[in-house]
């Protein structure tokens, strides 16, 4: 089967579908191919490819499709707000081999809604509309949408649903928050409940899915197809393969701290450019250790935000990873962290 045939079927399989989140400079073929080998998703997000003007798909980022080491479908996501450049990269995206094109309407970064880009085109619906119909109109294999609830208020989730609904999508994920809230709590679970009963196409549920025992209870009460899981796939990368073992009623393995060492060190072999400086490495290496570190606490967050050198890297990450005891890698609650580095 094509990938497009792939993802179509675990659409209508019975099983929970299980995505892994797109994060921008996280979520590269590097991180697909640790991911993978602790079981993973069952279908992957693309980083997204910036459209504007006579832009072209980042060669980089269409490694991921090209190269893709997993075997799992992959789609394409594409952020940007001008139409026919979008149109221009949806047909360019399908001619490699991409499970689906998926248009980001919820990126809260600044320096992406200021350009009303990403979550920035919450706040103008009608453009909207409009881009969904013209992508809907040249996209020939499945099309997806991953939104969040609003712009600056949940109560504008209810006008959005409608404009989804008329363009025939084959999947819409929801991040249950708004685009100014960012990561902050406050997740909306109960609105992706009511999108997933109210749209006719499969819905995903995405924010701060953090656990297999919460996983289970989410798709219980919210009724949605699946769950797209970012930060605590990266903080876990057991939590995929936990999810589908608490589904099926067996023991959830737990990794031991050494096997959380061993992950941060597949990270840096996957992760590390031979040829660049040292403290470039370092600070590539924190995009994830800070992920890792909600679920090991402030203290580590703390000395890891400092460290320059590969030596102190080390040396931080044994000194609270270097044992035997179990680790649920779950958020702890860490009253006052310091500013990321």
């Amino acid at each position: 089967m094509t990938p497009a045939e792939t993802f179509s079927a675990l659409l209508q399989s019975a099983a929970p579908l299980l995505a892994l989140a797109p994060m921008q400079d996280v979520t590269t073929l590097q991180f697909m191919r640790v991911v993978d080998r602790y079981g993973g998703p069952e279908v992957y997000w693309t980083e997204y490819f910036r459209v504007h003007g006579d832009s072209r798909p980042e060669k980089w980022i269409l490694e991921s499709i090209t190269k893709n080491p997993t075997g799992k479908p992959v789609i394409a996501q594409m952020i940007g707000n001008d139409i026919p450049a979008l149109v221009r990269n949806a047909k360019l995206l399908q001619q490699f081999p991409v499970a689906a094109i998926d248009l980001n309407l919820g990126c809260p970064a600044p320096i992406v809604y200021r350009k009303c880009a990403g979550g920035g085109l919450l706040r103008e619906p009608q453009k909207i509309d409009a881009i969904l119909g013209a992508l809907r109109e040249v996209v020939t294999i499945p099309f997806t949408v991953k939104t969040r609830i609003g712009f600056e208020s949940a109560e504008e989730f209810d006008a959005l649903l409608p404009i989804f609904a008329r363009h025939a999508l084959d999947l819409l994920t929801v991040h249950a928050r708004t685009v100014k809230q960012m990561y902050r709590p406050g997740v909306r679970y109960d609105l992706i409940a009511h999108a997933a009963q109210a749209m006719k196409c499969p819905v995903l549920l995405n924010g701060n899915v953090f656990s297999a025992g919460q996983a289970k209870q989410l798709l219980a009460e919210t009724k949605v197809r699946g769950l797209m899981i970012g930060r605590g796939a990266i903080r876990n990368p057991w939590l995929f393969d936990q999810i589908r073992a608490q589904l099926r009623g067996e023991n959830i393995k737990l990794p031991v701290g050494r096997d959380v060492l061993n992950y941060v060190h597949e990270l840096w072999d996957n992760e590390i450019t031979p040829g660049v400086r040292e403290s470039a490495q370092v600070q590539r290496m924190k995009k994830f250790t800070n992920f890792i570190g909600e679920g090991l606490g402030g203290k580590f967050l703390h000395d890891i935000r400092r460290v320059e050198t590969t030596a102190d890297f080390w040396r931080v990450c044994e000194e609270f990873l270097q044992h035997d005891q179990t680790m649920t890698l779950e958020p702890l609650p860490i009253a006052k962290l310091p500013s990321a580095l």
